[in-house]
Parts: C-alpha cells; sequence; structure tokens
C-alpha cells in the first residue's frame, strides 16, 4: 500500500521534491524506516508537513480528512 509517507511530497512550485520528514511523527526519513508511522498512516491523516517539518492543522470528518500546512497549503484524504 502506497501512503503520502512513502509518496514524494510536491509542495507548490516543487513538483520533483521527495519528502524529507515524516508526516506522523515528525522525524527525517533518512534516519531510517518507519514501519510503526507506515501502519498507522493507514489509518490517521497526517500531522506533520512531510516538506518543511511544520505542525499542520488536521481536521477529521466522517468523509474523510484535510491538513493544511501554513507553508504548502492542503492535502485531503
Amino acid at each position: 500500500m502506497v501512503t503520502e509517507l512513502t509518496r514524494p511530497a510536491a509542495p507548490a512550485g516543487d513538483a520533483g521534491a521527495a519528502a524529507r520528514w515524516c508526516d506522523r511523527c515528525g522525524e527525517s526519513v533518512a534516519a531510517g524506516p518507519h514501519p510503526a508511522c507506515a501502519a498507522a498512516r493507514a489509518w490517521e491523516p497526517p500531522r506533520w508537513c512531510a516538506s518543511c517539518r511544520r505542525r499542520m492543522k488536521v481536521q477529521v470528518v466522517p468523509t474523510g480528512w484535510s491538513a493544511v500546512c501554513v507553508e504548502h497549503g492542503e492535502r485531503r484524504g
């Protein structure tokens, strides 16, 4: 299963940028795999921006979720 954790984060204006931070725990993805985070992301929305490591404003509703980074905008799931 592919999640936002394994998918490159594409900030506005930089379509080729890869995720540098885990979007669940906020730690560096270069430090190693995050199997617990990848498993949790199947059920939870992202909490941290994978591009800039800012904490995102997250809203969960019965039909999905939205997460907003002040620098990189909104993601939905």
